[in-house]
């Protein structure tokens, strides 16, 4: 009688949208969970400052300058239009509009905060956007595997997963990318199912995979990762074909479903080929990217392997590594060993099964070559060009909902087995609490943690605050940014702090003498906060005592403080 119920419960008509609305309201819940309590950092300032249609230019540089100056590129704008996201974003940045227009439109509908935009309002349109993926992911699992417990094992573990609600609290556009490339990733397998049954590609679907490919550039240069990844298994699938019908290559290429496919790679081109101009243009593309392009000695030949492994890993649970009590650390990572060890036999042996099956074997070989192929590039990137992909855990959205999709397809495997349901439900509890993790910002830690940095400062200046750092792009304005907006919400104003960004060229002189000639100006004790300030300061703060207390280390702020007692000589007030 229970198996009966239970088999009348799944064949319900009610059963399967319940279910996925169980997932999806999940998945908001976390995402939309503490979405504020973690501090934005430079990149989320990038999004709001351009999607207001504001400019970092306004910024003063080389010279002292209050909070409130600094804050003015978060305040928006009543005039600002979608023309004004464009033509800032176009020349002071590296990314293509779509998901900054969105943002412009979105963050209207929010009050602000203290004059500045909402920092929940930001977010939470990626967080939506990261809830959709549900569904999504529920859609591509069906379509792929034809199974509703695959797509609702791929649904529920996207629901959790601690690297998706990691992107999805971030006011960055990843989580739409993510929502392009489980559409493109959907057309192109039903694409391949073509090529074996040499079946025409409908039209409606060939057109729909060209606007969803100009949509994922547009939204994502690194989108076109995920492209080459799809090139790289077709190649791989017309090398089979030649490879078993010799005699008939090459018109095997010129019958469906090639041709059409053909007409699908010169639309992506054309539509991707125009942002060309536009990445060219922008002078800060080469300074915007230099964190993955550092010389590689020592140790740092190997790290990518480990900045790979533990992205893959905490696809799919991340337990609180990151906490501030060593203990906790030291038992998150034994029990994380634990479980790989214990869950790994279960993945392989579900891929297997999969890999068996007749009516799997093809979209499975299919989406392991389309991760195989993404890893693959990313080392290329990493040891033959000399930018390092493996640095940036968030770029691994490429392929990303390929790894999910897998995953459920193998789990359903197991949960075909009664007595190993349990697993699969410990495997999924096991990402919940990685989701939990991120909540609390015990894992994928934020990089910057300025409201650590202006509770240092209140503990250790009693006397007002000069902020300097040297300036290269709108990325060090965002550090700064940083720190005063926190100034700025938490209502801090003792001490009071100016900022100073020092203009750093290839000389890194200049940046010495702004620093020099600033703090000559100023006629009053203060204290001296050097952070990230990369360029020779000796001669600048002659006059002035280092700190000889021990500091702790904050994220993100590389600092030295210093007592700099000068006699007054203008009226001057910070």
């Amino acid at each position: 009688m229970r198996l009966y119920n239970w088999h009348s419960t799944m064949t319900s008509r009610w059963f399967h949208p319940l279910m996925l609305l169980l997932w999806f309201i999940i998945a908001l819940g976390l995402r939309l969970t503490n979405l504020t309590a973690k501090p934005p950092w430079t990149d989320e300032f990038s999004t709001l400052v351009f999607s207001l249609g504001n400019s970092f230019l306004g910024v003063p540089l080389d010279q002292a300058i209050a909070p409130e100056i600094l804050l003015q590129p978060l305040q928006p704008q009543a005039a600002a239009s979608l023309n004004d996201v464009w033509k800032h974003l176009s020349h002071e940045t590296n990314h293509p509009p779509i998901y900054f227009a969105l943002s412009h439109l979105w963050m209207q509908l929010f009050p602000t905060q203290q004059g500045l935009v909402s920092l929940w309002g930001a977010r939470s349109l990626a967080a939506i956007f990261g809830a959709i993926s549900i569904p999504a992911m529920y859609i591509f699992g069906w379509i792929v595997f034809r199974s509703r417990i695959v797509a609702h094992l791929a649904a529920a573990m996207m629901a959790v997963s601690p690297y998706a609600i990691f992107l999805a609290q971030e006011a960055r556009h990843y989580t739409l990318a993510i929502l392009w490339v489980i559409a493109s990733l959907t057309c192109f397998v039903i694409t391949t199912r073509h090529i074996q049954n040499q079946t025409q590609l409908p039209i409606p679907l060939a057109l729909s995979w060209v606007i969803i490919n100009a949509l994922g550039i547009a939204t994502h240069y690194f989108f076109v990762l995920t492209l080459f990844t799809e090139g790289l298994v077709l190649i791989v699938l017309a090398g089979r074909k030649i490879h078993n019908s010799p005699k008939i290559f090459p018109k095997v290429f010129l019958s469906p479903p090639w041709r059409r496919i053909y007409a699908v790679i010169l639309g992506t081109f054309i539509t991707g080929i125009v942002w060309l101009p536009v990445f060219l243009q922008n002078s800060y593309g080469d300074k915007l990217t230099d964190w993955i392009q550092q010389p590689r000695v020592g140790f740092a030949w190997i790290s990518p392997f480990f900045q790979a492994f533990a992205a893959w890993v905490t696809m799919l649970y991340l337990l609180p590594v990151e906490s501030p009590q060593l203990w906790i650390v030291i038992a998150s990572g034994l029990v994380m060993l634990i479980f790989i060890i214990w869950a790994a036999p279960i993945f392989v042996r579900g891929l297997k099964v999969q890999l068996q099956t007749p009516e799997t074997q093809l979209e499975t070989r299919v989406l392991m070559g389309v991760v195989i192929g993404a890893i693959a590039l990313f080392f290329v990137f990493t040891y033959f060009l000399g930018i390092d992909l493996t640095r940036g855990a968030r770029y691994n959205f490429v392929y990303f909902p390929a790894v999910i999709v897998l995953l459920g397809a193998n789990l359903a495997v197991i949960w075909q087995n009664f007595q190993q349901k349990k697993a699969v439900i410990l495997i999924w509890f096991m990402g919940f609490l990685s989701a939990i993790t991120v909540i609390c910002n015990l894992g994928y830690q934020k990089y910057y943690r300025p409201d650590l940095f202006v509770r240092l400062i209140q503990q250790t200046s009693q006397v007002p605050v000069l902020i300097a750092t040297t300036q290269i792009t709108h990325v060090q304005i965002g550090e700064m940014m940083g720190i005063a907006r926190e100034f700025r919400i938490k209502n801090v104003t003792n001490p009071a702090p100016l900022f100073l960004l020092a203009h750093q060229d290839k000389d890194v002189n200049t940046a010495t003498k702004t620093l020099k000639n600033t703090l000559s100006q100023l006629p009053r004790s203060f204290d001296l906060w050097l952070v990230n300030f990369h360029a020779p300061v000796d001669e600048a703060v002659k006059n002035c005592t280092e700190h000889s207390q021990s500091l702790p280390a904050i994220n993100g702020y590389e600092y030295k403080v210093y007592h700099c007692k000068i006699s007054p000589t203008l009226d001057f007030e910070f």
